[in-house]
């Protein structure tokens, strides 16, 4: 299978039915709800789009959220003002479709949407992601996100390190 993606923010031109990534939430979200959300201004959502074959290889949202200080890492805090909210991006859903998995598109996901943030945030403090296991948490990591301190599975990349590493 052809590996000519692009991603672009989710539009009517992809059969999104198809799309199949083994967990049943996921698909649903797609399918469904996705374009209602977009709509609505509740989240963005972006595609990876195979344009050779005409099919949806993964996607991903992004969602204005806020982080609680008190659950940042004391390094991080002695250095930030003393709000007790601040500014984030929400990475709320990442999806790769089955024919797809294996092949590094969860990868150019992530990037993409770190990139996306790093360039277009500047009133974020982090971006945040809530990882649905220890498998998918290990994935962020790699990208150095780092764990909440009250959260294990709740990890986040703070958007001036998101702009060294992809800016």
């Amino acid at each position: 299978m052809s590996l000519g993606l692009i991603i672009e923010p989710l539009g009517g031109s992809y059969d999104r039915k198809t799309f199949s990534c083994g967990v049943l939430a996921l698909d649903q979200y797609l399918h469904e709800l996705a374009s209602q959300d977009v709509k609505r201004r509740v989240r963005n959502c972006f595609v990876a789009a195979d344009r050779d074959v005409d099919l949806i290889a993964g996607y991903y949202t992004l969602a204005a959220s806020s982080v609680p200080i008190t659950s940042l890492p004391e390094d991080l805090t002695r250095r930030l003002p003393r709000y007790p909210v601040l500014p984030a991006i929400l990475i709320g859903r990442l999806a790769v479709d089955t024919r797809y998995q294996g092949q590094r598109v969860g990868s150019i996901l992530i990037v993409d949407a770190l990139r996306r943030c790093a360039q277009a945030a500047p009133a974020s403090f982090a971006l945040i992601v809530d990882a649905k296991d220890d498998k998918a948490a290990a994935f962020y990591c790699k990208y150095g996100f780092r764990p909440f301190q009250d959260r294990r599975l709740s990890l986040f990349l703070s958007v001036a390190t998101a702009l060294k590493l992809f800016g």
